[in-house]
């Protein structure tokens, strides 16, 4: 096999460039300097401790929990239903229909969030959190139906129709056979969705009714250069949890793939 050099530079390059950044945050998280730059003065524990004693950013992040896990939830039930029928059912308009669903992944956020804050403010709903869950459940959704489907496709149907010819009901099939064999895909979704939804800002700016929520209590930090350095240990903690949660969400996805016999070829791990 011939070498690439000029690839492999590029490959370096990039992987400098995308993960550069947020390499410093743990690094400057830790220096014992309220001046985020070099040359590093020490070693300190302080910023996470004034993180820790903030009292808005503890009421940021419950805000943003109850979003999260709210936004979660609906996700992967409403990714449960339309993987289904997209996988088990034909109907009339199929095509179309999941076109229209996945339609937000490549919709710009803004102009989904823009669209949304006319519409319910024209038929007079409040701005709140629930708003914000409505909105980010929209976002979301899309990758909740992707995950799902590659679940559900990789079952094997002698299984259901089994099932079905030993007396069960169509209920009670899905129920004891298909949903514990897609429940691994099941729990990468909704921790997938869960990550999204936490970090998201765009619809929280937009729909949020002056409640903090964490992206936009973060962003609005950032104002203050005193509280810099305790977002930045923030910063390091919602990294350290997403890697926990992508990683888990990640080995629940292979686990699924396996269980049902299918070959794992995609992935983000």
């Amino acid at each position: 096999m011939k070498k690439a050099p000029l690839l492999r530079s590029y490959t370096l390059f990039y992987l400098l460039f995308l993960y550069g950044p947020i390499i410093l945050l743990p690094i400057f998280a830790f220096n014992d300097s309220r001046v985020v730059a070099f040359p590093l003065n020490g070693f300190t524990l302080q910023w996470f401790n004034e993180m820790l004693a903030d009292q808005n950013l503890r009421n940021a992040a419950k805000n943003s929990l109850i979003i999260a896990l709210s936004v979660a939830s609906i996700s992967t039930v409403l990714g449960i239903f339309a993987a289904r029928a997209s996988v088990r059912y034909r109907f009339p308009g199929k095509g179309p229909i999941l076109g229209m669903v996945m339609l937000p992944l490549v919709l710009p956020e803004m102009i989904v969030a823009m669209a949304l804050l006319v519409v319910l403010l024209s038929i007079g709903i409040p701005l709140s959190l629930f708003t914000v869950i409505l909105g980010q459940v929209l976002i979301c959704t899309p990758f909740a139906v992707a995950i799902l489907t590659s679940a559900f496709q990789s079952l094997d149907r002698s299984l259901e129709e089994a099932a079905l010819d030993l007396g069960e009901t169509p209920l009670s099939t899905f129920r004891l056979i298909v949903l514990p064999l897609v429940m691994p895909g099941i729990l990468a979704s909704f921790l997938i969705c869960f990550t999204i939804s936490f970090d998201e800002f765009i619809i929280a700016n937009f729909l949020g009714s002056g409640q903090p929520i964490l992206s936009v209590y973060i962003f609005g930090q950032f104002r203050f250069p005193a509280k810099v350095p305790s977002m930045l240990a923030l910063g390091t903690l919602l990294v350290l949890l997403s890697i926990i949660l992508l990683g888990i969400a990640e080995y629940f996805r292979r686990r699924g793939i396996a269980k049902a016999g299918g070959k794992d070829s995609g992935g983000f791990l």
